[in-house]
């Protein structure tokens, strides 16, 4: 199992969604919104906090976000997958502003995969999040769990175009956590941050 150069942990390749067009209900699946962020995941331990994002880089510009996390944290080491986000005063998610280097950081944990030397990626997501809801117990500044709704893609599709969201994320709850995981993603057509999106890329 290879190891974090910076900690002991185990360095992770993180499940990517596949895209899907028309959001679908089926109680064997838990749906939740997506988030409109940088994907990251987070390695703790007693000496170290850092992010490491879908290529396996760290973003030393969230250090800051890093720690406050790990405060908010009731183990010794872990983890956790999510989304950091910018929010802005209202509490909606700016992807611009995260560009910028502006709004509230915030990270959006929605898997746990390792906590306090056990490795969780083998077990069925249903048991992943009961462990998760124990890690991230309450909503902070800095901290939340992603909410979930199991077998009601569509409806959750909805709430997703009402409250202007990407979309949802579509995961089997008996999956566990690998190369083999299959998730979908399913995007709002009406998402207003899409606008513009690659503009947002181009250097000067």
């Amino acid at each position: 199992m290879p190891r974090s150069s910076t900690t002991t942990l185990p360095l992770i390749e993180p499940v990517v969604p596949q895209r899907l067009e028309r959001p679908f209900d089926d109680p064997a699946w838990m749906f939740e919104p997506k988030y409109d962020g940088f994907r990251g995941l987070l390695y703790v331990t007693r000496r170290d906090c850092h992010f490491r994002f879908k290529r396996g880089n760290v973003l030393r510009r969230f250090e800051d976000l890093c720690h406050w996390v790990r405060e908010e944290l009731p183990v010794k080491e872990a983890i956790l997958d999510g989304e950091v986000v910018a929010l802005d005063p209202e509490g909606r998610q700016d992807f611009r502003a995260l560009l910028e280097g502006r709004g509230n950081l915030h990270y959006a944990a929605f898997d746990a995969l390792w906590v306090n030397g056990r490795d969780l990626r083998a077990l069925p997501l249903t048991r992943r999040k009961r462990v998760l809801q124990r890690v991230v117990q309450a909503t902070s500044t800095a901290l939340s769990q992603v909410f979930t709704m199991e077998g009601r893609g569509c409806d959750m599709l909805r709430a997703a175009e009402r409250l202007d969201l990407e979309g949802i994320v579509a995961k089997r709850t008996t999956d566990p956590y690998g190369p083999d995981t299959v998730w979908y993603k399913i995007r709002n057509q009406t998402y207003t941050q899409a606008e513009g999106r690659w503009e947002l890329f181009r250097r000067p």
